[in-house]
């Protein structure tokens, strides 16, 4: 069977393993300043992605104003608001719940992204969603959490889900590299003023050795080549199932801890796994024999004046009634965590760790 899907979904997948295998890295950085650790992340990423973005010559075609403001939307929920309230969610709620909130991200881009392509969700993208939630729940366990923690978590969630969704229109026209530069960009002096407005001369200080390498892991591999791979399989899949991978955070946060002797696996853990990738394999195969899927604009949640300027691939896989999925984010990330913190990233989703 042809399977036209293969690089978005290994885009997709790595985004995700890259934010489930940072979980041993963000612990190196749990004393750091928080606001002032994401500032240096972002400020690092940002520096990588800006040359990478030149490298076919100026910047063009040049943002509009609608496009700046929802760049400023992507990089105040998908990265700023998604870290810190994260932290408050840990702080009332077991690791634990607060990763099965978080991890009802796929859910979420499957019932989400439709409704904003003003078309129906796919009954079988949404089987296929809940079977991995499922799977990842499975994984990470249950915890206890208060009133207030779930908030906090479904805040998280609906930041998660953002780094996506905000994204989807931006990118036929701008692209995936341009869409982390920028972003990684606008989220540097939001955490720059949190942190000082909240630590003052603290927000830095010089990192240790270990510090060191755990801010260029999430700056470098974590963020920019993580939402690179995370908005181009997006752009390929769209929300609907390149939120499925979102799935394999906690399985590959828990391969990692094993494969590093910092943890077990279980019985549990792998029943969940098995759960996920059913849940993978049902979401992202045809429907049927000759079934199509075309990403267009309608499907990446945008109108024909958001895509002047480029035309929008179509590909085959996915019911012929339907257009393909919209929005996810090429985070990316649940990295993240594409979504990824200065805490236990075995809570978060496909986009943003710290």
């Amino acid at each position: 069977m042809r399977f036209p899907h293969t690089t978005g979904g290994v885009q997709a997948a790595t985004a995700m393993v890259l934010l489930g295998c940072s979980t041993g890295v963000t612990a190196a950085i749990v004393h750091y300043p928080l606001s002032g650790g994401q500032a240096a992340r972002y400020l690092l990423a940002a520096a990588v992605l800006l040359p990478i973005a030149r490298l076919r010559g100026p910047l063009t075609p040049r943002l509009t104003p609608r496009e700046l403001a929802r760049l400023t939307v992507l990089a105040g929920t998908g990265l700023f608001a998604f870290n810190i309230l994260m932290v408050h969610a840990l702080r009332a709620a077991d690791p634990a719940a607060v990763g099965s909130v978080v991890g009802c991200t796929p859910l979420v881009l499957a019932l989400v992204g439709p409704a904003l392509a003003r078309r129906r969700p796919r009954p079988r993208v949404i089987a296929a969603s809940a079977l991995v939630v499922a799977g990842a729940a499975v994984v990470q366990g249950v915890g206890a959490a208060s009133p207030t923690g779930v908030l906090y978590a479904l805040g998280t969630l609906a930041c998660e889900a953002a780094f996506s969704l905000v994204a989807i229109p931006l990118l036929p026209r701008l692209g995936p590299v341009r869409i982390s530069a920028y972003a990684t960009v606008i989220a540097v002096p939001l955490f720059a003023g949190t942190g000082l407005a909240v630590d003052g001369a603290a927000v830095l200080r010089r990192p240790t050795a270990a510090e060191l390498t755990a801010l260029l892991y999430l700056a470098v591999l974590l963020t920019a080549i993580a939402f690179l791979l995370w908005y181009a399989g997006l752009s390929r899949l769209g929300a609907e199932r390149a939120g499925l991978f979102a799935g394999l955070v906690p399985i590959a946060a828990a391969l990692s801890a094993w494969a590093l002797g910092t943890g077990s696996l279980h019985i549990g853990e792998l029943l969940g796994a098995l759960l996920v990738g059913a849940g993978v394999c049902v979401g992202i195969t045809p429907a049927g024999p000759g079934a199509r899927l075309a990403v267009d604009s309608a499907a990446l949640g945008g109108t024909s004046a958001d895509h002047v300027g480029k035309p929008v691939a179509r590909s085959r896989l996915s019911t012929p009634s339907h257009v393909g999925s919209t929005a996810s984010d090429l985070r990316e990330p649940t990295l993240r965590s594409l979504k990824p913190l200065d805490v236990d990233t075995h809570t978060t989703g496909p986009s943003n760790a710290p």
